[in-house]
């Protein structure tokens, strides 16, 4: 069952999924959730939980998978994606389909005061440290330490918020 904060704004035009198999979404308070943004349940048994005071804004989907939790304060700009599962696709002889999803990267964290930039997309696996910037148009995995942005194709640290 989904438990969204009575102090969470969240527009009438969002769609929140309700899972079929018992995961969540925790949204906490003074969250904002803006129109167009999509949590789905798909491709794992994770939940979704979004701390107080963050700001997902428009078009932003998010794959429950193998999880993703978010911090206090983490702003994610428009049409950014958060893909905590993967494919199988290795077996020739098969299709993806029918080979389902690869094993678990460890779902997707980011914590407190995170911004990321429009058209971002994160993967299963990616843990963002206290305070990343993530520039727009953004592909990432692994772990990025506190304070870093981080930027351009493939992935770097650029520099670190002073």
């Amino acid at each position: 069952m989904n438990r969204i904060s009575v102090l969470a704004k969240v527009s009438p035009l969002a769609d929140i999924e309700r899972s079929v198999r018992g995961n969540f979404v925790l949204v906490g308070d003074e969250t904002t959730i803006d129109s167009f943004v999509k949590i789905k349940f798909a491709g794992g048994d994770g939940n979704v939980e979004i701390g107080p005071r963050c700001y997902l804004n428009s078009g932003v989907v998010i794959y429950s998978g193998n999880g993703v939790r978010m911090g206090e304060g983490v702003l994610i700009a428009a049409n950014t994606t958060l893909a905590s599962t993967n494919h199988e696709y290795r077996e020739r002889g098969r299709t993806i389909i029918a080979q389902r999803f690869m094993p678990s990267r460890g779902g997707i964290e980011i914590g407190d005061d995170c911004w990321l930039g429009a058209n971002c997309v994160l993967l299963d696996g990616t843990k963002l440290g206290k305070g990343c910037v993530v520039g727009a148009g953004t592909i990432l995995k692994g772990e990025w330490p506190d304070y870093a942005v981080i930027a351009g194709s493939p992935a770097r640290i650029v520099r670190y918020r002073e």
